[in-house]
């Protein structure tokens, strides 16, 4: 049974919930409205794409996929930049679902494919994205330059 569907404005009150929840699980301060002022404007000037996935009306999870570019192959990727289910409904097979979600949205934009980073301290992610078709892609150097002014 599929329970992920596209965001829409309707979903922001329980989307900023669960985006709060992800960004306290990556060590940031709570900000609800901050949470949900980004979270409108990505969803009102189609800066990404994003998909919750529900239970019993109740928001449990999203994914956000923003588009990149291949100048070498000319074609669209995702960058699947947030994946979260809140804690009480892990294991139910829900990440799993959303992730279907991106790889449909890359069929339907005839994307090249979608990448994603996680940690190597990741233990589910790193078990999950495998078990979900992705490949560990270690041919290249991954730098950062974070400005700090």
């Amino acid at each position: 049974m599929k329970n992920t569907r596209k965001a829409t404005l309707q979903d922001l009150p329980q989307l900023t919930k669960l985006f709060d929840q992800y960004r306290i699980f990556y060590h940031k301060d709570s900000d609800i409205p901050a949470a949900e002022n980004f979270l409108k404007e990505r969803i009102e000037n189609k800066d990404s794409e994003i998909f919750v996935a529900e239970n019993e009306s109740k928001l449990v999870g999203f994914v956000q996929l923003y588009p990149l570019f291949s100048s070498t192959r000319m074609k669209r990727y995702w960058l699947l930049n947030d994946l979260f289910v809140n804690e009480n409904y892990r294991g139910k097979g829900f990440s799993k679902q959303l992730i279907d979600e991106a790889k449909e949205l890359a069929k339907s934009t005839n994307s090249a494919e979608i990448l994603l980073e996680t940690g190597k301290s990741n233990d589910i992610g790193n078990q999950l994205y495998p078990a979900c078709g992705f490949d560990l892609y270690d041919d290249v150097n991954f730098y950062e330059w974070t400005n700090n002014e």
